[in-house]
């Protein structure tokens, strides 16, 4: 009986390690999923929470040089003051429902002199270089409700002109604070109400979704990928074991199988009839000679 000598092999010691890695790396990916599941649920708690409590001041949520806590995301806050028109920042490559266009960010000018910067909605164009009758934001005294939002991070938060505008790409209230005047609260805020109402609407901002995303499911696939790469490392050593107690059982080479004997007795057969094929036309040919000799 064969034994598992073979797993002490380089090649198998080296796919052995392989599997083990696999199997580790799989099921790190599927937990990482799982605590991805477990930060999407927290993060989606606050934004239930925040959704449901009353406005606050935004004085009382944001201030200059501070970071926007996390459990602050999306809570409902109002201010009051004038917008700084000629400060208005495009965000650009904005695409709602897959259509092109940009959101217009004014800062709001409060009554001690700072300002925070309010995305007003978004507006459909068709270029994204060239902005001609924007809407105007209401007059004189504003107050307003918005959403508390997070500064973006990156290359993309770099702000340029374009076509006389501020304009970038994501939204960071610490790069917009470069280019303006105003000293700005960091953070900002996605517009939910303004009175007055202006005189053409933008499209507001969506709420985000609090569902609980693939995560749970892409785990899962994780894991199962891990466990296939097990089974099948089981399943090629049984075969490997298998294959080497079927050579060990088998005839010896010296010794002709069935085939090769049912072969061998053919041959030896046909042998004998081509012998006795030959004597006989020996003796024809050798009686005709007789006879030719007489006549």
């Amino acid at each position: 009986m064969s034994s598992f000598r073979f797993l002490l092999s380089r090649r198998w010691a080296g796919f052995t390690v392989f599997v083990l890695i696999l199997a580790y790396g799989t099921w790190w990916l599927g937990q990482w999923q799982f605590d991805r599941l477990e930060d999407r649920k927290a993060s989606n708690q606050i934004v239930r929470t925040n959704e449901q409590a009353a406005p606050a001041p935004v004085s009382e949520v944001l201030a200059e040089g501070a970071k926007v806590s996390e459990k602050d995301e999306w809570r409902r806050v109002t201010a009051t003051g004038t917008y700084a028109v000629d400060d208005t920042i495009i965000w650009r490559y904005r695409t709602p429902d897959e259509a092109k266009g940009i959101d217009i960010v004014v800062p709001l000018v409060l009554a001690d002199g700072t300002a925070v910067l309010v995305d007003r909605g978004w507006l459909q164009t068709e270029s994204q270089d060239e902005f001609d009758d924007l809407p105007a934001p209401p007059t004189g005294e504003v107050t307003i409700t918005g959403w508390v939002r997070a500064d973006g991070t990156g290359d993309s938060t770099d702000v340029a002109q374009v076509d006389g505008y501020h304009a970038t790409r994501a939204l960071s209230s610490t790069q917009v604070a470069k280019v303006v005047d105003e000293p700005l609260l960091t953070g900002w805020l996605h517009l939910d109400t303004e009175s007055p109402e202006p005189a053409t609407q933008l499209r507001q901002a969506d709420l985000p979704e609090l569902d609980n995303g693939p995560h749970f499911f892409y785990g899962l696939q994780w894991w199962f990928f891990g466990i296939l790469a097990i089974a099948g490392f089981f399943y090629l050593m049984y075969d490997e074991r298998r294959t080497q107690s079927r050579d060990e059982t088998a005839p010896d080479d010296d010794e002709p199988a069935d085939d090769e004997k049912t072969d061998e007795r053919a041959r030896k057969k046909a042998a004998k009839l081509a012998q006795k094929q030959a004597v006989k036309a020996a003796y024809q040919a050798a009686y005709e000679k007789e006879r030719s000799g007489k006549g």
